[in-house]
């Protein structure tokens, strides 16, 4: 028995990992730290990204309904390809969606007879994708394409194949205009919360933080208590790549964190680390709870609300108000210049027209 740990995970395996038949909810070896540690991301088919709903009757098609996560004979080139990716740097989600796109592919689209990655060819792929798209969304179909091309660019070099995705295209996927909230829409959901509870203190610090920040669902479930800074208005947050960074908040949402804060310090769980707890002297909440609570609390006020929304919106006030696009990838945590032009994206002819009026008013 071999026991693997690490600060957040604690795993035990034995024998070879992910032999030959294994089942779908799998153990990888993916991070190697410094010294030679080794660490592991539990694959669990569970976590999976949110399907969508199927536009064709499954029974019809030529492949399997159920997704299949038992990749055979093709499970160890996997295997490294995990490897691979930790030793980049990957996140563990996206270890975790990359492997399970491949493994998927190799269960449920590789037709009988092949004997290994080597016989994969460009119509096994295109195939693949055209039963995905007749499935399922064409944004989670180009998701599970790019993993593959990952997958196959990295087995080209390591095991000098030819690429059995070269020349090919992913679905091309419409932008989706996701709308920023009214200022209306805001005081609902503020008025939705209102209240001395233990849930409505935290839920109106939550909804506070998002609209002051726009960080991600990820990086506000990540927070910890030592990551609140109030007298400078500041929050230490972990986005992607374990990078960190810090974000400023305005006045009401820190009013907003002093006043959870007290009523966390009574709460039965106050000794843990985590910010959010549960009501009900219940334990921290996941970034599931949390999105539950937003799009329940949404509900209560009659408004189209989720975590991503925030997002979005703080993109689009931070432009419409003149703040400038480098400081605005920093505070959000982007990397690409590309990511301007999606967030607040719905928004931005209202931005265009005001701002010709401000600039061409004597013309």
């Amino acid at each position: 028995m071999a026991a693997i740990q690490s600060a957040d995970i604690r795993v035990s395996f034995r024998g070879p990992i992910l032999a030959a038949g294994t089942v779908s909810r799998v153990i990888s070896p993916v991070l190697l730290g410094l010294g030679g540690l080794l660490h592991a991301v539990a694959l669990d088919a569970d976590s999976a990204p949110q399907e969508e709903s199927y536009a064709h009757d499954r029974t019809t098609s030529a492949f399997p309904a159920a997704k299949q996560l038992d990749a055979g004979i093709f499970q160890a080139k996997i295997n490294s390809f995990a490897l691979r990716l930790a030793a980049e740097g990957k996140a563990a989600k996206t270890i975790r969606t990359y492997t399970e796109a491949v493994q998927w592919f190799a269960a449920a689209g590789l037709q009988a007879g092949r004997g290994g990655w080597e016989q994969v060819t460009s119509r096994d792929i295109q195939q693949w994708m055209a039963w995905l798209l007749g499935r399922y969304s064409t944004a989670y179909a180009s998701n599970q394409y790019r993993a593959l091309q990952q997958f196959f660019k990295w087995l080209a070099a390591e095991d000098q194949l030819p690429d059995p995705m070269a020349g090919l295209a992913p679905p091309r996927v419409a932008d989706k205009l996701v709308p920023v909230f009214t200022a209306e829409e805001l005081t609902r959901l503020e008025r939705a919360c209102a209240g001395r509870s233990f849930a409505q203190r935290r839920d109106t610090a939550v909804i506070a933080v998002l609209t002051a920040t726009g960080i991600r669902l990820s990086e506000l479930a990540g927070l910890r208590c030592g990551d609140v800074d109030l007298w400078q208005r500041e929050l230490t947050v972990r986005g992607k790549g374990r990078k960190d960074r810090i974000v400023k908040i305005g006045h009401q949402a820190t009013r907003s964190l002093d006043r959870y804060l007290r009523a966390r310090s009574r709460h039965v769980q106050a000794w843990r680390p985590q910010l959010w707890l549960g009501a009900g002297n219940r334990e921290p909440l996941t970034a599931a709870g949390i999105y539950q609570m937003i799009t329940r609390r949404g509900r209560q006020a009659g408004v189209a609300a989720f975590p991503h929304r925030f997002r979005h919106h703080f993109s689009h006030t931070w432009l419409d108000r003149g703040g400038p696009e480098g400081d605005l990838m920093e505070l959000a945590g982007w990397t690409s210049p590309q990511m301007l032009r999606r967030y607040g994206a719905s928004a931005r002819s209202a931005r265009a027209r005001r701002t010709y009026d401000r600039i061409m008013t004597d013309t």
